[in-house]
């Protein structure tokens, strides 16, 4: 017979591993962050016949052109958010649900945010926080009936950040997320001021597309 047991992976190693190779290596230095990414586990939040990979330093698929991020990804959009007990914070992409699990350890309140209806079941049956509030709806309108929000993550690269998104941060607010640009990523941060929105880089890393976040398209005469 054969022990299921010595078949089984070592998930709780594999967390720590993360902590450990990944995070702590690579600038994901808030010890709340640390920990709370330290506590969930992300192997229940990917498909079942992807758990033993849950914790690879890539993207996951999840199914139907989605991804989950790279444990690292999530970490230093975090850290760059600088997320406070008392946050209410909007997730957009929340895919399965691991980064509002996590969010859900470092703030006040989250709105998770998927388009995608199986996610959105799948999300359910996995987050059991009552401070995730999971909602189903287009990534790129976030989610207006609960702003504004003292911290917008958005879980995945963008060609542009929308007007109608920046718009339900509160005075002073931040939002982290990845840009794309012509095939390469990075991740920027902005915040929201008497004079507008803007964003600046910090750091080049491959970061999961999400969909409808097309920049628009400028117009150009014929020839």
């Amino acid at each position: 017979m054969t022990d299921s047991n010595q078949t089984r992976p070592d998930f709780e190693a594999m967390r720590h591993a993360m902590v450990v190779s990944q995070l702590r290596t690579s600038a994901v230095s808030d010890p709340r962050v640390v920990d709370a990414m330290g506590e969930v586990p992300r192997e229940a939040f990917v498909p079942a016949s992807q758990a033993a990979l849950a914790y690879r330093d890539a993207p996951l698929p999840l199914g139907g052109g989605r991804a989950i991020n790279p444990p690292l990804i999530t970490g230093r959009l975090l850290v760059a958010a600088d997320i406070r007990p008392t946050d209410r914070v909007l997730l957009i992409g929340a895919a399965m649900g691991y980064a509002a699990a996590v969010l859900a350890r470092l703030a006040a309140s989250v709105v998770a945010l998927e388009e995608d209806a199986g996610l959105v079941g799948s999300a359910r049956e996995a987050i059991a926080d009552a401070k995730v509030t999971l909602v189903e709806g287009p990534l790129k309108a976030g989610w207006a009936e609960a702003a504004p929000y003292d911290v917008i993550i958005i879980d995945g690269a963008v060609e542009a950040v929308p007007d109608t998104i920046a718009d339900q941060l509160a005075p002073g607010g931040r939002l982290a997320t990845g840009l794309a640009d012509r095939g390469v990523t990075r991740l920027a941060l902005g915040r929201r001021s008497e004079g507008g929105f803007g964003l600046v880089d910090f750091a080049d890393l491959e970061c999961v597309e999400l969909p409808g976040f097309a920049r628009p398209k400028t117009f150009q005469f014929a020839r």
